[in-house]
């Protein structure tokens, strides 16, 4: 029953997108244009840099909300330790789910770069460090913000295999793969020299 608890908070978080948000009161459908991404990247190549922050900004505190709701509730009901654990990061699967596959987008979202930076605050501030710090190291280093997420995937598989084991890296093995599959069109973009850079989406006023 808690399993199904955590997982219901975890997706609806995830369904709060800061890039519906944000085309509502711009009235431009992030969806339908720029790289067709409903995420932050797509946002500040659309809109400029001030709107994309404010998107990442709603999806990173959704996540890192549901996260310490969920252990909240968890640690009110005498739940921790390793179930504890394991129940976090089922709650971050569904975060992301619910965000790459949103009910009120027509399960048609993002990607889950901004909130599993928001996911990764809440589990373990080492962690996050570590992974925000290997994000932006790798995206300022080659100007193309889709290998700092593929390198945040990794330290994220790293350092959850090394601070609590297997079960919860299994979690996050199953979210890297939903991550390069999200992100196989901006590899083939990188390849013909077609992805935006960096650079270039923050020169947007």
């Amino acid at each position: 029953m808690i399993t199904l608890a955590v997982s219901i908070i975890g997706y609806l978080a995830g369904c709060l997108h800061g890039s519906q948000l944000v085309s509502i009161y711009k009235q431009v459908d992030i969806k339908k244009n720029g790289v067709k991404n409903a995420g932050a990247s797509n946002a500040t190549i659309l809109l400029g840099w001030k709107y994309g922050i404010l998107v990442a900004l709603i999806d990173i505190f959704k996540a890192t909300f549901a996260i310490l709701l969920v252990l909240y509730i968890l640690n009110e009901n005498g739940i921790n330790g390793k179930e504890q654990t394991l129940l976090v990061y089922i709650t971050a699967l569904f975060i992301i789910l619910g965000h790459n596959y949103p009910i009120t987008m027509k399960f048609s979202g993002g990607k889950g770069t901004a909130s599993l930076v928001g996911i990764l605050l809440a589990i373990d501030w080492k962690i996050a460090v570590i992974g925000i710090g290997i994000l932006l190291l790798f995206t300022f280093a080659t100007d193309y913000l889709v290998v700092g997420v593929l390198c945040m995937y990794l330290s994220f598989l790293i350092t959850t295999f090394v601070f609590f084991g297997p079960e919860p890296t299994s979690i996050v093995i199953f979210l890297s793969i939903l991550s390069a599959a999200k992100h196989m069109e901006n590899y083939r973009r990188i390849i013909t020299k077609q992805e935006t850079k960096l650079s270039y989406m923050f020169s947007k006023k």
